[in-house]
């Protein structure tokens, strides 16, 4: 009896260093879109009133754990019954990311020509400001749906050939820790600016270390979230590249010289090119229609 017990604690060890080594391969192979995850919801939650970022982010963070929710069962049950899907669902998800990345990069060089309003939040009704915010939470958790589908597949595709059991806790976790993670870190990010005013309005010097520190934040915060774009752009490239490298025996083998990363990311801004040049043929045929 005892040593019965004594080997199932032995397995549940065993199971829990196996999930630990799945759980950081998983998680170095999710950080790219993680980037690009962080850069987008930075954004999505700054630019409201101080007091009302924080409301917000949480109301995109609630949506997100009910995104993967639905996200998580279906993802379990197609790798248990028809495993080819997870495959082409991360194929055409590879496709949406290359496109999304060479279309960000394709609006840099050749920007669209926006009609630009001088307007400020003070402009608008209390009402207004509501329906602004419902807006933006909307089209972040959205925009979260995209991420987090792509998010578990990978996950889901690193232990794919593991039990069932292995893929639900590795990819469980991975999924909690990506919500936890990026919403926690953006939650930093958009209340820079405020400790960075808080900081100077401590200061009765003029060059104190608390007012320097302040004013480094609030004009951190700008370049911040326009780092993390860049950096999310070329982590969508790359996460695209992967996808195909790895998952599309012909684009496996080609370019051989090349180190992995740029091989990756020749191939996904190649592929998302391509996607995008096809996409905006479209937009012009059928728009002229």
């Amino acid at each position: 009896m005892a040593s019965g017990f004594f080997a199932l604690l032995d397995d549940i060890a065993a199971l829990m260093d196996d999930v630990a080594v799945m759980s950081k391969i998983a998680a170095k192979k999710t950080a790219g879109i993680l980037g690009d995850d962080l850069a987008v919801n930075a954004e999505k939650a700054s630019g409201f009133v101080s007091s009302r970022e924080l409301p917000v982010l949480w109301a995109i963070a609630k949506g997100s754990f009910i995104n993967k929710l639905i996200i998580l069962p279906i993802a379990f049950l197609l790798s248990a019954f028809f495993p080819l899907a997870i495959i082409i669902i991360l194929v055409l998800g590879g496709l949406f990311l290359a496109y999304e990345g060479a279309e960000k990069i394709y609006e840099y060089f050749f920007p669209h020509k926006h009609s630009i309003v001088e307007t400020t939040i003070q402009d608008y009704t209390e009402t207004e400001i509501l329906a602004f915010e419902k807006d933006k939470i909307k089209s972040a958790i959205i925009t979260d749906f995209i991420l987090s589908v792509e998010i578990v597949i990978i996950a889901l595709g690193t232990v794919i050939e593991e039990t069932l059991t292995s893929q639900i806790v590795v990819v469980s976790f991975i999924a909690i820790l990506a919500t936890v993670g990026v919403y926690g870190i953006v939650a930093i990010i958009v209340r820079m600016d405020e400790l960075g005013f808080k900081l100077i309005g401590m200061s009765t010097k003029e060059n104190s270390p608390s007012k320097i520190i302040g004013n480094l934040l609030v004009q951190a915060l700008p370049k911040v979230i326009k780092s993390l774009a860049v950096i999310g752009t070329i982590a969508l490239i790359l996460v695209a590249g992967g996808i195909f490298v790895h998952n599309i025996d012909f684009l496996h083998h080609i370019l051989p010289q090349l180190p992995s990363f740029l091989k990756e990311f020749i191939i996904g801004l190649t592929i998302g090119l391509v996607v995008l040049g096809i996409v905006n043929v479209f937009k012009k045929v059928f728009g002229k229609k």
